[in-house]
């Protein structure tokens, strides 16, 4: 099928605008500007979109409408976000210094245009923008990276704002530092992140679950199994009845929900491998529920939202007010990736060794690994303890004796 060819409206004809409903459409509002075309005057042009909702059509109407009171075309007005940012980049990135352009356009090409670039650059909002970084962040970008990325981003939207498109800077985020700080705080130190203990995750999951509309059960079912499992909400997503062997109790994590231009689509895990994942006891009964009802389709969800759609973190957030409900429970820090860490951090605890944890979450490196295994306080108590006996014994010094059998006993346990 040939793309559609674009039309050229002038700036400054008379617009007609007009909704008409379409029973049978998943997006039934057909929102159409019309125009004559000022060199024939019996040619007669136009530009729809197909919206959800009458007031999504009315909204996009309002906004062209608006644009071209400007002296904005219909074109720019209606272009996708991909398509006006490949146009003006020149115009954006003018003043950069040549070495600045590399790691800009990467965070345009790699992650701007794959999340909103299929947006129309009228349309973006501030929310749109929040949730698109919170995105990256969960995804594992750097500190560095995301900075490039929101700097592109700004750039382009800036130079909508100097074309008539828009007013203001949706990209321009505030409090987006304080995103990337604890973005900086989860490199260092992921482990200050995660959750105390598996009671603290029931009591969120159940949370979470009151907080959505028609109490949801399947949104608590999420965070318990990416808290028990340390998978990102992607990959939560992404899980299908026959990933699960129910004799082992073994995950294969072989693919993530991600964004993707037009909508969500399934890919590859983060790194493209594969990688195993123990079920844990807590976990089963509801996996076995889960199964047990998508009967022998191997490759039927396991987890999706209320309506059979994908899950995204963003999805997740929204529909359980999820940033309402942490701040309640004392954990205003807390993020869906930071049940994620949780998992790890609790895998590290238990002992798991650091080359099987490295594969469990699917690390490229080692050092990723070893953040996970900075003691906790009782570790450093029982070390204190450990030492102690190995000294009173080793000198016979007064104090409580204890074999060096028993200490090796307790450095196995500890």
């Amino acid at each position: 099928m040939t793309a559609p060819e674009r039309i050229d409206a002038p700036v400054g004809v008379k617009l007609r605008t007009d909704i008409e409903y379409r029973a049978g459409n998943p997006n039934p509002y057909r929102a159409r500007v019309r125009w004559t075309d000022p060199t024939d005057s019996r040619k007669r042009l136009s530009r729809s979109t197909m919206f959800p909702t009458e007031d999504a059509a009315q909204d996009w109407l309002d906004r062209i409408m608006k644009a071209a009171g400007r002296g904005v075309s219909v074109d720019l007005a209606t272009a996708s976000l991909g398509e006006y940012g490949d146009s003006v980049m020149d115009l954006a990135m003018r003043g950069l210094e040549l070495k600045t352009h590399a790691p800009y356009m990467a965070g345009w090409r790699l992650r701007v245009k794959p999340t909103v670039g299929h947006l129309e650059v009228v349309g973006i909002t501030a929310g749109i923008a929040d949730r698109a970084l919170n995105s990256w962040i969960a995804d594992g970008a750097g500190v560095s990276t995301l900075k490039n990325t929101i700097a592109v981003w700004v750039r382009v939207m800036e130079q909508a704002i100097r074309d008539g498109i828009i007013e203001i800077n949706p990209a321009r985020l505030n409090g987006w530092q304080k995103l990337i700080k604890t973005a900086e705080d989860e490199e260092h130190d992921p482990r200050g992140l995660a959750l105390r203990d598996w009671d603290t995750l029931d009591r969120l999951a159940d949370a979470l679950v009151a907080a959505s509309y028609n109490q949801y059960d399947g949104w608590g079912d999420v965070v318990r199994f990416a808290g028990g499992t340390g998978a990102r909400i992607g990959e939560v997503s992404g899980v299908r009845a026959g990933d699960i062997d129910t004799d082992k109790w073994i995950w294969r994590v072989c693919r993530q929900t991600t964004t993707a231009p037009g909508g969500l689509i399934d890919k590859g895990t983060k790194g493209k491998r594969s990688r195993l994942v123990p079920i844990i006891p807590e976990l089963r009964p509801n996996i076995a529920w889960r199964i047990s009802r998508v009967g022998k389709r191997s490759d039927a969800r396991l987890f999706t939202g209320p309506l059979g759609g994908r899950i995204t973190t963003a999805v997740l957030r929204d529909a359980t007010h999820w940033d309402d409900v942490v701040v309640r429970l004392g954990y205003e820090y807390l993020r869906r990736h930071d049940l994620r860490h949780t998992a790890l951090t609790w895998f590290a605890d238990a002992g798991v060794p650091p080359h099987v944890l490295m594969r469990i979450a699917g690390h490229g490196q080692l050092t990723t690994t070893q953040r996970y295994l900075h003691p906790d306080l009782r570790s450093i108590e029982r070390a204190g303890a450990q030492l102690t006996a190995y000294i009173n014994a080793s000198r016979g010094l007064p104090g409580p004796k204890v074999e060096v059998e028993q200490i090796r006993e307790l450095a196995l346990t500890s």
